[in-house]
């Protein structure tokens, strides 16, 4: 199968050459849909110096079970039904955080139609927080 794949590349190159140029443009616009995709050592700086506001995109009992340090609990399924509690934090900076930080682009994706610019997600989300042992809140 490989070979078969390797010659159709060799014997279509103009058109294997614009597809991968496709893929990558893809790739590039979907990694910066809902806004940029920041590192835990970002979003401690930008939590710290900017008092970025974090958003737990996960259900109530995932946050409970550990969250991070001033998080606001709005599940992305909740997210256009409770927009007015974020419509305060509007120019100021959010971070996004999801369980594994794939899901963060879609909740971004709705904030950024609404209005709101300075928009962040975190990269790993919170599995990716929690393994590099970084403070976790448990319950409310």
């Amino acid at each position: 199968m490989l070979e078969q794949i390797l010659e159709f590349i060799a014997n279509h190159w103009v058109l294997s050459s614009i597809w991968a140029i496709l893929l990558l443009l893809l790739l590039k616009t979907e990694s910066g849909r809902g806004g940029s995709s920041i590192s835990n050592q970002e979003a401690t700086q930008l939590i710290n110096k900017q008092d970025a506001k974090i958003i737990d995109l996960r259900n109530r009992d995932d946050f409970q079970s550990g969250h991070l340090p001033n998080a606001i609990n709005i599940p992305a399924k909740d997210m256009q039904t409770r927009m007015s509690e974020l419509s305060a934090y509007k120019d100021e900076h959010l971070i996004l955080v999801c369980k594994t930080g794939t899901t963060a682009s879609a909740s971004g994706t709705v904030l950024a139609k609404e209005g709101f610019n300075k928009l962040h997600k975190l990269k790993g989300g919170m599995m990716d927080w929690k393994a590099n042992n970084l403070p976790v809140v448990k319950g409310k």
